[in-house]
């Protein structure tokens, strides 16, 4: 039903019990009126982003870019994609704000403000690849629950902070640390305070990576409210659901993190092969770590017409989680040859890579480009959806995009 509808043929005391408390003066409301607590937000005037992107669902807000939108080097926040699990948190008080640190495994807590964090400790800025580990989702057959993800559950910002593994080393963890978790601000959907939308974590040895950054800035500027002001944790090459927002608190674990988001199939995949729709026992699921090689075509856009006489210059990133991509390839004959690409380095760790080439055709027609990335295990993208899992993760099949040249 209409919220218009919903709240003409709704009497003042259901309206109360919705908005959580008493409206005064509901009687006077003009006829037919929207109360503001019930108008829908515009989320690309809300985030600032462009008019191109794809609301996926507003509660959650999950909102991915289209390949054409990711052509920038460095992902702007107009273009980047929105992964939520529950609500934004309303009320952010900076000059309260801190970051504790606990846990099992540490000597004795410790909080630190925004202020320390920033004056205590050295910074570092590193361009990191945060992916969805649904990104490509909808592709699965038969279709996998959560979020239709196509393409663009990705991006590349420039991130600014401080090296988790600093704070640590100031906190004194024990021997027996194997763990950490994150813990955010977020509101689970259901408005219970007492339950975490999400909290999940990375091995030690992920967390004291250097690229591993309590983060409060994105882009050289404070990081926007949707993607975890005032602090993100950036653990980049895993799923982006590691790089928890809005945190306010890391455990130190003796043990693997048991937080929200960490059991079950969230973010876990089969062990082993499994038939498509097959019911897999908990126990038989491992939890995603690095992501697989991937590559996007970000120019020119699909469906885009060109003159035979001319080449056509395409462009686009590759990624391959933990590890570099080695080489890159496109292909115009559905995958039957392929030709190779210019492909530069990263500009650090964990970057993504872009890549080039000019493209001459045979002779007018339709045609497919195919983009194919090769990580430094010589591990290739394969060119069909790779193998079923009940979430829908890890989907790394080469990205295509249609032309027609005349």
């Amino acid at each position: 039903m209409k919220r218009r509808s919903f709240i003409k043929k709704t009497g003042y005391s259901s309206l109360a019990s919705i908005a959580g408390m008493p409206i005064v003066f509901a009687a006077k409301m003009p006829k037919d009126y929207e109360i503001l607590a019930f108008q829908d937000p515009d989320p690309f005037e809300l985030f600032g982003l462009d008019s191109s992107m794809v609301v996926l669902n507003n509660r959650p807000f999950n909102i991915e870019a289209q390949a054409h939108l990711l052509d920038d080097k460095v992902t702007p926040n107009s273009k980047m994609f929105i992964r939520n699990n529950g609500l934004i948190p309303k009320e952010i008080n900076t000059d309260q704000w801190l970051l504790t640190i606990d846990g099992e495994s540490v000597s004795a807590i410790k909080s630190y403000s925004l202020e320390t964090l920033r004056t205590k400790f050295k910074s570092y800025s590193y361009q990191v690849t945060l992916e969805c580990g649904g990104n490509g989702r909808s592709e699965f057959d038969p279709p996998a629950k959560g979020n239709q993800w196509t393409i663009g559950a990705v991006h590349c910002a420039k991130w600014t902070g401080i090296r988790l593994k600093d704070i640590l080393e100031d906190v004194e963890i024990k021997k027996d640390a194997v763990y950490i978790g994150y813990h955010a601000t977020d509101v689970h959907l259901s408005g219970d305070v007492n339950k975490e939308p999400i909290s999940r974590g990375v091995p030690l040895d992920k967390a004291i990576q250097d690229e591993t950054l309590i983060a409060y800035m994105m882009n050289d500027k404070p990081i926007p409210l949707a993607h975890g002001y005032p602090l993100r944790l950036i653990a980049g090459g895993w799923p982006a659901s590691a790089s928890g927002k809005w945190i306010n608190r890391i455990s130190v674990r003796n043990k693997e993190h048991d937080g929200s988001k960490m059991k079950g199939t969230s973010y876990r995949v089969p062990k082993y092969n499994v038939s498509p729709g097959e019911d897999v026992p908990e126990q038989d699921m491992k939890i995603i770590e690095s992501m697989p090689v991937k590559s996007l075509i970000t120019y020119p856009k699909s469906g885009a017409v060109f003159n035979l006489t001319k080449e056509l210059n395409i462009r686009g990133h590759a990624w391959a989680g933990e590890l570099e991509v080695a080489k890159m390839q496109y292909s115009i004959d559905f995958g039957a040859t392929w030709q190779a690409c210019t492909l530069e380095k990263p500009i650090n760790r964990l970057a993504w890579q872009h890549f080039k080439a000019q493209i001459k055709f045979p002779q007018a027609g339709y045609y497919e480009i195919w983009a194919r990335a090769i990580d430094t295990e010589n591990t290739a993208q394969p060119m069909l959806v790779p193998g079923w899992n009940p979430k829908g993760y890890l989907n790394n099949a080469c990205h295509r995009i249609a032309v027609k040249v005349v």
